[in-house]
């Protein structure tokens, strides 16, 4: 069902009307992931008002000009024809381990989706490969360039190219043990107006985080849990500073945590400073002063399970709902509180439903 929903998806650019961002090949695959594949197809039938026919390219991206090309939009397709080539000729790890300190300065592309849709992708083809059932089919599924879990990591690695967006530098303020305390202690952007390039662009500190170094890393990995698990936590309490938004305080972080597993070990400490960085941006730019209650939706949120959680997102239809739910139910994050439901229920509440 994912692979034949992403080949449908694969005729559609990542972006509509210049800027906003396809979700439909990240969502589906949440869906998939969260026992609902068979909703799929309606779901994508009812958001094709928001796709367009991909891009035709514009100059092709070689290994000679791939500098002058990143941050180039109107090379999106090219971009794409790119990884794919490269996908083709080398193994999906290798072209990730490649590619993944080019691109990680530019995490907050396209407000943070590409790095969102690589991680989905990256989970898909981890997935395929420790799937020991799936057999012959699994295996091929990830050998085959022209198969659509691999065209699905081109799409995302080209669209993060093409969108790569440094952020700008920022002053050092005290650092923190502590996720969530660092999370708290993010100033806002000096005017929480316009879209979302804007308030980046008016970024000027961000707390430390984590307070000392990295030893090894599973460390890392661990610190990237905290962060992930914290800023689901803050947006049970926080979301209504804009709910659409700052589920990208989590789903950001999270990406990186499941690309992790598929990179060298030396990646992985980089890996948390992006992570953090592009969590501690978003909420700069959206997070409100006051914290909200999340206590009538906790008393809620202890009847359900992960399960039901889920069906309620999954119902519910919006894709940020949707996304975010697969982040904060996530079983490697291993949230059994009731608070990292309630954030999924809190997205259900605050963001309009699709249906």
């Amino acid at each position: 069902m994912l692979d034949e929903t992403l080949e449908r998806l694969h005729s559609t650019g990542p972006e509509r009307n210049g800027w906003l961002s396809n979700h439909a090949p990240m969502a589906v695959e949440a869906l998939v992931r969260g026992g609902h594949g068979g909703t799929v197809h309606r779901w994508v039938d009812r958001y094709r008002d928001k796709l367009e026919q991909a891009p035709s390219s514009y100059a092709r991206v070689t290994e000679e000009n791939w500098r002058e090309a990143m941050g180039d939009p109107r090379r999106i397709a090219d971009w794409t024809t790119y990884f794919g080539v490269r996908l083709a000729e080398a193994p999906w790890r290798t072209v990730l381990a490649t590619w993944w300190p080019r691109l990680l300065p530019g995490i907050a592309a396209g407000a943070t989706h590409p790095v969102i849709r690589t991680g989905h992708a990256v989970r898909t083809l981890l997935a395929t490969e420790a799937d020991s059932s799936g057999g012959r089919a699994a295996a091929e599924a990830v050998r085959d360039p022209a198969g659509p879990r691999l065209a699905e990591l081109a799409h995302a690695l080209g669209y993060w190219a093409a969108r790569s967006q440094p952020l700008p530098p920022v002053r050092a303020l005290a650092s923190y043990a502590s996720a969530g305390e660092a999370l708290d202690a993010v100033p806002a952007v000096a005017s929480q107006s316009g879209g979302i390039r804007e308030r980046l662009a008016r970024l000027d500190a961000f707390p430390v985080w984590p307070a000392a170094g990295l030893r090894d890393p599973e460390e890392a990995a661990e610190r990237l849990r905290e962060l992930v698990a914290a800023a689901v936590r803050r947006y049970a309490t926080h979301a209504h500073g804009e709910p659409v938004m700052l589920v990208h305080a989590a789903t950001a972080p999270n990406a990186v945590l499941r690309v992790l597993p598929a990179l060298p070990s030396g990646l992985w400490a980089p890996s948390v400073s992006a992570a953090w960085a592009a969590s501690a941006a978003v909420t700069a730019a959206y997070g409100p002063g006051r914290a909200a209650s999340w206590e009538a939706l906790g008393r809620e949120a202890e009847v359900l399970d992960r399960d039901e959680v889920f069906a309620r997102a999954a119902a519910h239809g919006d894709e940020h709902a949707v996304k975010f739910a697969d982040t904060a139910l996530d079983p490697a994050l291993n949230l059994t509180d009731p608070q990292a439901r309630a954030a999924a229920l809190r997205a259900v509440e605050l963001i309009e439903p699709v249906w």
